[in-house]
């Protein structure tokens, strides 16, 4: 398996609204808002960095309960496998790929979908993987049971997951692809 992080290169990779100041944060949201309109990360409201802080601190509190090493307060996200939509939000994409072996799994968590719909209590359709967050070898049970989202949803007909989000908690290997 491999974990793909998308970003615009104007930007660059592994960039985190939730690792700043709520200032500076907003400040950013408003000059993607004015600098790239077409891009999907200008359409979030004002709202979205509140609720992307509180939907961490579930990710945090659920990947402590199953044991998992968390080593910075705000995870690096990145997808399991390639994801055409999630490729689409910029207007100049950019991906960086890592295979899962150069990462310490004891760092690295799972939701089948994002993780804001998934951990939302506006989402209620009963799926098994609602609500839930899982470890390497979890999130590989379901992706036999149901297989990657991308490949049967990636319009987003068939509910809100369009892909497997990792959250990675440390930022040993991301580190080696900062250059």
């Amino acid at each position: 398996m491999d974990l793909y992080h998308f970003y615009d290169i104007r930007t660059g990779p592994f960039k985190s609204l939730t690792k700043l100041p709520a200032d500076e944060a907003m400040s950013v949201m408003e000059k993607v808002r004015s600098e790239r309109p077409g891009s999907f990360c200008a359409q979030r409201d004002e709202m979205y960095i509140g609720k992307r802080r509180n939907c961490e601190a579930i990710l945090r509190r659920e990947f402590a309960k199953k044991g998992g090493v968390i080593e910075i307060d705000s995870p690096h996200y990145m997808v399991a496998g390639y994801s055409p939509w999630l490729y689409s939000w910029y207007e100049q994409p950019a991906y960086i790929k890592i295979p899962i072996e150069e990462f310490d799994l004891k760092t690295v968590s799972f939701t089948y979908g994002d993780s804001m719909p998934t951990f939302s209590d506006k989402v209620n359709d009963g799926k098994e993987y609602r609500k839930k967050l899982y470890t390497y070898v979890e999130i590989l049970e379901l992706i036999d049971r149901y297989g990657l989202p991308q490949e049967w949803n990636d319009d987003g007909a068939y509910g809100p997951e369009r892909y497997i989000e990792a959250h990675v908690w440390s930022d040993r290997t991301v580190k080696r692809y900062l250059m």
